[in-house]
């Protein structure tokens, strides 16, 4: 709660007018790659995770095809994925399932909630809807990147809502 007479953050003044543009953090390689590995090896030995962990553990567990990616931290660290040769990277795969997830718990681009559900229900699987707002996600940040401007989430949930009502 903000103190009499103080505004809310630039950021938080935009989510408030529905102003989907918002600022992103980013941790390093390493740190994204130590955070999946931690999270599996504590899940697949039984010890105590964090509610992010456990997350990222769910999501790990959703795809065994990545548990070696998983298995040892230094080769993860080391490991380099290279799209042209067929290998889709694992740690970003996640942080996008991740990402994701936290974005329709908070409903953060406003609307992604109600997009991702409609998707997810119309694909009978919410794994199979992730994906597909996966592409959309990457789309959007692609688009970013190459026009400098920020990430457009409006054109990111108007991507969602049309996978969403098309067959």
């Amino acid at each position: 709660m903000l103190s009499p007479g103080r505004q809310p953050s630039r950021p938080a003044r935009r989510a408030q007018a529905g102003d989907n543009r918002g600022i992103m953090f980013a941790p390093s390689q390493h740190d994204v790659r130590r955070f999946f590995c931690d999270a599996y090896r504590k899940h697949r030995d039984g010890s105590p995770v964090t509610p992010l962990e456990a997350l990222a553990a769910d999501w790990i567990a959703e795809h065994p095809e990545y548990h070696a990616d998983f298995a040892d931290v230094d080769t993860a660290l080391a490991a380099v994925y290279d799209p042209d040769a067929g290998r889709e990277n694992p740690f970003l795969h996640l942080s996008m399932h991740l990402s994701i997830t936290e974005q329709v718990s908070i409903d953060q681009p406003r609307g992604i909630k109600q997009a991702y559900e409609l998707l997810a229900a119309r694909r009978g699987s919410r794994h199979d809807a992730q994906h597909e707002v996966m592409e959309c996600l990457g789309k959007m940040m692609w688009e970013s990147q190459r026009s400098g401007l920020p990430p457009d989430g409006d054109q990111y949930i108007d991507c969602v809502r049309r996978r969403a009502t098309r067959d």
